[in-house]
């Protein structure tokens, strides 16, 4: 039995049957009928498995005119395509490949056909191809740059012409701009192409805004290393509000674009003059211009200003570099301009830029390490309220040092001494590394310390015996509020001051009300009016004392930046940081849990009387 497909020209299908009887074709199916009684039951593969069963045939033609009768959709079509051209490919058949190439285009990567080859070195394939991509108007720069190598190195100026024509690029200017960084002897001999710089700048300032922009990015070195003023020129026009200059339009009707000033720094290498007049210009027109515009133009300023022997124009430099370095541009983002002005030594710069970035440390050293006693002691002066430790670093800056420092010691003594920075023993440790520091150096300030230490443990002594008497005072009405009955003498209601009648409410505090007085305006059944804003407070700050233990960092702050850490110390004892943690289990079967000190809380809380009348 045999099959046949009549659109495509071959036998579908062949097989051998004993004593047929019928073969009928119903609901897309054929039965085939035998005098045994059996029926066979033949139905059509799908188009995708017998697309596959060609291919591993290599039947390409076959599958492509199976894939059309079957209306396969054009991305089906050309995976065909690409896989018979790679076929012949690898056959060696080039010129076949590149025609099944061809008919992929729109739909296949060109680079795919293009990397093949050029590896192959089959040039007037590749030609053939590239002629129908721009054909077919899918060609960008890069695939016209190549066709042009094509017909150059074919050497066919009939096809270059007839591209030209065929692509409306008719200009030699046009002709010139797509071949210009690949410009050679035979397109010159063909008259075609001149050499023509501002020709060539004059075209790209007819271009649109992104056309202009690519162009001058990838050509942009080339024109200015031949025409650098007018090349300069264009690209401020292109950064700033660019209008095509063919442009009928008049100026203010439409929009201008702006390129990004920093991707085009790169096209001045090696001409730092007009680099320094691009980003001059872009700093006055564009004060919002990237910051590698202002990092770069810095860079050239200080290059100049190194570099310059007169010394008139050497100041005039140095003005410039630090107004660029005060514009403002340099407060968040100043890590790249110190590391400049560090190499090229330029002082003021970089005493400017610790000092915008409150490295006053830094300040400090500089100062040191160039021997500038006063500037030393200038900076300790107007940034040590911020950070103190500037004046512990200029006593021992000075304690080191050999010469005769006394002046600037007692000068550092002095605010020591007043804002209490450091202990008197770490200060004589401190000066006793310089020999040239005898005790009348330290003789006013020891005096002057221990005089105020000593006014100062009197008065702690007093304050010490005064909690001592307000303690035991204290004690005593615990004492008797817990062995002695409480005698309630009030006559006068707290609240309304009212002849106090009965029913009343009495607590141990000593206040005494109305109950309706009472019941109005109390917020709490167990707490006296009068005296819950003042226990109110001292539960928070119970509660608040309780909170704060845990906190570590807060401690190792507040007892750095202290005058007197042992007071901060004696807080957070008194707040019970450094005590044990005591965990209380579960107490003994027929013990109460209730403890006597909860219950004299209770006590001491309230104390309710209720008579009748």
């Amino acid at each position: 039995l045999n099959i046949y497909d009549l659109c495509n020209k071959f036998i579908a299908y062949s097989s051998i049957f004993d004593d047929v009887v019928d073969v009928l074709a119903e609901w897309g199916s054929l039965y085939v009928l035998t005098r045994d009684g059996k029926i066979h039951v033949l139905q059509e593969k799908d188009a995708q498995t017998k697309l596959e069963m060609l291919f591993r045939k290599n039947l390409f033609e076959m599958a492509i005119n199976l894939a059309k009768s079957h209306h396969l959709d054009s991305d089906g079509l050309s995976e065909i395509f690409r896989q018979y051209g790679d076929h012949l490919y690898n056959k060696g058949n080039h010129d076949g490949a590149i025609q099944q190439y061809i008919r992929t285009i729109g739909k296949l990567e060109p680079s795919y056909v293009i990397r093949k080859f050029l590896d192959a070195q089959r040039i007037h394939n590749l030609t053939a191809y590239l002629q129908t991509l721009h054909l077919q108007s899918l060609a960008n720069a890069d695939h016209t740059t190549l066709l042009l190598n094509c017909y150059t190195k074919l050497k066919d100026s009939t096809k270059l012409e007839e591209f030209i024509k065929v692509t409306g690029r008719g200009t030699k200017l046009s002709v010139l701009w797509l071949s210009f960084s690949h410009t050679n002897n035979f397109c010159l001999s063909l008259g075609i192409i001149h050499t023509n710089y501002q020709e060539a700048l004059h075209y790209i300032g007819k271009l649109p805004f992104d056309q202009a922009e690519s162009n001058m990015k990838r050509y942009g070195k080339i024109l200015m290393h031949h025409v650098p003023k007018e090349t300069t020129e264009l690209l401020k026009n292109l950064c700033t509000d660019y209008q095509p200059s063919g442009n009928s339009e008049s100026p203010g009707i439409l929009e201008g674009k702006k390129a990004n000033s920093e991707e085009f720094i790169p096209v001045f290498a090696n001409n730092s003059r007009e680099l320094k007049a691009f980003l001059e210009h872009m700093t006055e027109v564009q004060s919002d211009s990237p910051q590698g515009v202002y990092d770069t133009l810095l860079e050239l300023r200080l290059q100049n200003w190194a570099h310059e022997l007169d010394k008139q124009i050497k100041e005039r430099l140095h003005d410039e570099a630090l107004a660029l370095l005060k514009s403002g541009r340099f407060k968040t983002v100043f890590d790249k301009a110190l590391v400049l002005c560090q190499m090229h030594n330029f002082k003021d710069g970089v005493l400017y830029l610790y000092e915008q970035g409150k490295l006053f440390q830094q300040i400090m050293h500089y100062h040191m390490q160039n021997e500038q006693y006063k500037k030393v002691i200038e900076v300790c002066e107007l940034y040590g309220d911020q950070e103190a430790c500037l004046w512990e670093q200029a006593l021992g800056y000075f304690a080191r040092k050999e010469e005769d420092c006394k002046e600037y010691i007692a000068a550092v003594l002095k605010h020591i001494e007043n804002k209490n920075l450091m202990p008197p023993l770490l200060v004589v440790q401190t000066l006793a590394h310089n020999s040239t520091a005898t005790l009348s150096v330290i003789k006013d300030y020891l005096v002057n310390k221990l005089q105020k230490q000593s006014c100062q443990i009197e008065q702690d002594g007093q304050r010490i015996q005064k909690y001592r008497e307000e303690t035991t005072r204290i004690r005593q009405e615990i004492e008797e509020l817990k062995a002695s009955p409480k005698i309630f003498q009030k006559t006068k209601c707290s609240i309304c001051t009212s002849a106090l009648e009965l029913p009343s409410v009495h607590f141990l505090c000593g206040h005494s009300f109305h109950q309706h007085c009472f019941e109005s305006y109390s917020e709490s059944d167990s707490e006296c009016p009068t005296c819950m804003p003042e226990n109110r407070k001292v539960m928070d700050m119970i509660r608040a004392q309780e909170q704060k233990r845990d906190l570590h960092d807060q401690f190792q702050h507040q007892l750095k930046c202290s005058n007197d850490g042992f007071s901060v110390v004696a807080d957070y004892f008194g707040r019970g940081v450094f005590n044990k943690l005591t965990l209380i289990t579960d107490l003994p079967l027929g013990k109460s849990a209730t403890t006597i000190e909860a219950g004299l809380q209770r006590e001491l809380l309230m104390h309710t009387t209720k008579r009748s009348t």
